[in-house]
């Protein structure tokens, strides 16, 4: 009971610190994302880190894509793009439709900074 307690408390306390629940990806000085590819279930949240010093971006729209293998989602589901995610900040998205997304980040698409959520039933 007192280990049942305990869990409760610091779920309690990510909650009340604003914490966003969800599978973290890393945006890495590198320009990877980490992990590359990644199985989620459909209304999980993905919250991608920016643990670089740079600027990075979580994108999921052909129209800024200079390789448009680079950007991908099942039919019906809208494009997103996270904007300039600040070294230290975060970004998160919320899967609502099952299928394959490609991602990638639009100042280091060309380093292949690319990545995938694959997002089941």
């Amino acid at each position: 009971m007192k280990a049942l307690i305990v869990v409760i408390t610091v779920m309690s306390l990510a909650e009340l610190a604003g914490a966003v629940p969800g599978v973290t990806v890393r945006m890495t000085s590198r320009h990877a994302f980490v992990p590359k590819t990644l199985t989620i279930k459909v209304g999980d949240t993905v919250v991608w880190e920016n643990d670089s010093p740079g600027v990075h971006t979580v994108t999921d729209n052909s129209a800024f894509a200079s390789a448009k293998q680079d950007a991908s989602m099942p039919a019906g589901t809208e494009p997103f793009n996270s904007g300039p995610v600040e070294a230290g900040q975060q970004y998160s998205h919320t899967f609502t439709a099952p299928g394959t997304y490609k991602y990638f980040c639009v100042p280091h698409e060309a380093d292949g900074m690319v990545g995938t959520i694959i997002v089941t039933k």
